[in-house]
């Protein structure tokens, strides 16, 4: 199955990461290779994919409309993993393991944005649900600004049996909703191994799925408007997460996020 990337962040990440094949790279004409499309183009010659020039129109035709600022990519699937895969890449690390679960996030623009936050904050690896969830389409990755190339995604059938199987690897598990007994989330314990799971826009977590947490979350509000939407409060929690685990740029602390 081949699919179109489009965006220059999105295409960009997509050869840095290496993780898919490319089969060409399309260019508006008339487009000046410079900046990311000089580099762009300089990834695609290092790796022998073919750059062809187009009409811009074609480009609009991918899809992408007027999204694609003059360049998109055809590539393979994206490449799912296996939730071992995202535990073994912690041990690789030398780090606790630390996981994002989304429980049927639908909207493709809030898991894109999640998943951006969850690669900057040095999150191991992603688990989304095999059905009633956005999978790591184009659009998705447009969204994350090509954040999802780098990230590790398991898509599995049961996430109550994946969070079974987490929680088997001595991994805690927090979801983040507001709920009776849900503790603030600068005042709950984030740092050893941990996974924690964002719920649906509007329905929040399924009930199964909340029941299996070890512990629940919640931010605080003062405000009229009683929440945040699913990625605003879930890129909150992360960076709360990784404040405990010492966020530091790479080589400037222990913690090696």
């Amino acid at each position: 199955m081949r699919e179109i990337l489009y965006g220059r962040n999105p295409v960009y990440e997509c050869l840095r990461a290496r993780r898919r094949d490319v089969f060409k790279v399309l260019l508006a004409q008339g487009a000046e290779e410079k900046g990311t499309l000089a580099a762009i183009v300089a990834l695609a010659r290092e790796q022998s994919v073919p750059v062809l020039r187009v009409e811009r129109q074609q480009l609009d035709r991918t899809g992408a409309h007027d999204h694609h600022q003059g360049v998109a990519a055809e590539v393979s699937a994206y490449p799912y993993v296996s939730l071992d895969e995202l535990l073994s890449l912690a041990s690789a690390r030398g780090e606790l393991p630390w996981l994002v679960l989304f429980d049927c996030l639908q909207d493709p623009q809030n898991l894109g944005t999640l998943l951006r936050t969850a690669e900057v904050v040095g999150v191991h690896g992603v688990v989304i649900p095999g059905r009633r969830s956005a999978e790591v389409t184009p659009a998705v990755v447009s969204a994350s600004s090509g954040a999802s190339e780098h990230m590790r995604v398991a898509q599995v059938t049961n996430l109550v049996r994946a969070m079974e199987q987490i929680q088997a690897r001595d991994v805690w598990i927090a979801g983040l909703e507001d709920v009776p007994g849900a503790q603030v989330v600068w005042e709950a314990d984030l740092i050893g191994a941990l996974a924690v799971v964002v719920g649906s826009e509007g329905q929040g977590m399924r009930r199964l799925v909340r029941e299996t947490c070890d512990f629940m979350i919640r931010l605080p509000v003062r405000g009229q408007v009683g929440s945040l939407n699913a990625a605003v409060a879930g890129s909150v929690a992360l960076y709360e997460v990784a404040r405990q685990r010492g966020l530091s740029e790479p080589g400037a602390g222990p913690a090696g996020l």
